[in-house]
């Protein structure tokens, strides 16, 4: 039975969740939509709807997981269960963060203003650089998939006293956990370095501009600072993400953890919920597409106060 304290974590986990599958589900809808009206499909529309269903699968594993582990703990004590899970999460997790990186390296592309030749090359190449990232995804679980099988086939867990004993050393288990991540690591890290660049064309840029005594912040400014604040916000949204995934990992294995476990939750669920709202705020097709739905909610609601009148 749960405490009021954890039954209102669950209650604002759960919420979050369902607020990042409607968030995700709109991304994908009107990505989907604006595709079948203009019969073509560019790279920024496959990603962003990529990135939308991908968290939407990330959502229901996560939410899935954690009311398997409080309403039957039980249930994943059979082997086929955890295989399932940790494969499902090696997948979307390793998916929606490529999804994520790759849309912030074609921003970065498209706004960045560099004269160096690499740089130059990547943008006449932007085709190259694409398959290039679906190299590293495909790598990237080459090597992960066959630890996570060795730890599944090594490791033996049980249910006991309320938490789980599991047959591995513990400093074998963080080494194991950090390899299997380490796709995400990588992505991050590209992150990292994006954003990084793009704050030095950014002060670059404004240093053009001063050289020019240019009084007023021109619209490659507004471009710059709108793509920091994004990736910034994904770059702290990332890291409470991933602080809640290992808080709930290292939960498994506390007795009566529950109050922690939801706490975890809860800091995980933060990520896909605000960032798809950042994304619709930050986007001017997906901002007009909430617009267009809001209008249609609102003739809708009109309709039968104006027929009324009419009689």
């Amino acid at each position: 039975m749960l405490s009021t304290g954890e039954g209102v974590l669950l209650s604002i986990a759960t919420s979050e969740a369902m607020l990042g599958v409607i968030g995700n589900g709109f991304i994908a809808v009107v990505n989907c939509t604006d595709c079948t009206r203009n019969k073509t499909i560019s790279k920024i529309s496959f990603i962003l709807t990529g990135l939308a269903i991908s968290r939407i699968f990330l959502v229901w594993l996560l939410i899935s997981e954690a009311y398997i582990k409080i309403v039957s703990p039980h249930l994943l004590s059979s082997i086929n269960i955890i295989e399932l899970i940790s494969y499902l999460w090696i997948i979307i997790s390793q998916l929606s963060f490529w999804f994520a990186t790759t849309l912030s390296i074609f921003y970065f592309i498209k706004i960045a203003n560099f004269s160096h030749y690499i740089f130059l090359w990547l943008k006449r190449r932007i085709n190259t650089v694409f398959f290039l990232l679906i190299g590293c995804l495909l790598v990237s679980w080459l090597f992960t998939f066959p630890v996570a099988v060795k730890i599944i086939r090594d490791s033996t867990m049980q249910y006991i006293n309320a938490s789980w004993q599991i047959g591995m050393k513990k400093n074998e288990l963080i080494f194991h956990y950090a390899f299997i991540n380490m796709g995400i690591f990588l992505f991050f890290m590209i992150m990292l370095i994006v954003c990084f660049l793009l704050i030095i064309s950014l002060w670059r840029h404004n240093k053009r501009m001063q050289l020019s005594e240019s009084g007023f912040r021109d619209l490659n400014t507004e471009v710059h600072v709108k793509a920091i604040k994004v990736l910034m916000s994904f770059i702290i949204l990332f890291v409470l993400h991933f602080m809640g995934v290992t808080i709930n990992i290292i939960c498994l294995f506390i007795p009566e953890s529950n109050p922690l476990f939801m706490f975890g939750l809860t800091t995980a669920f933060i990520y896909p919920c605000c960032h798809s709202l950042i994304l619709i705020l930050a986007n001017s097709q997906l901002k007009q597409g909430s617009v267009r739905i809001l209008q249609l909610k609102c003739s809708e609601k009109e309709k039968p106060h104006d027929s009324l009148e009419e009689k």
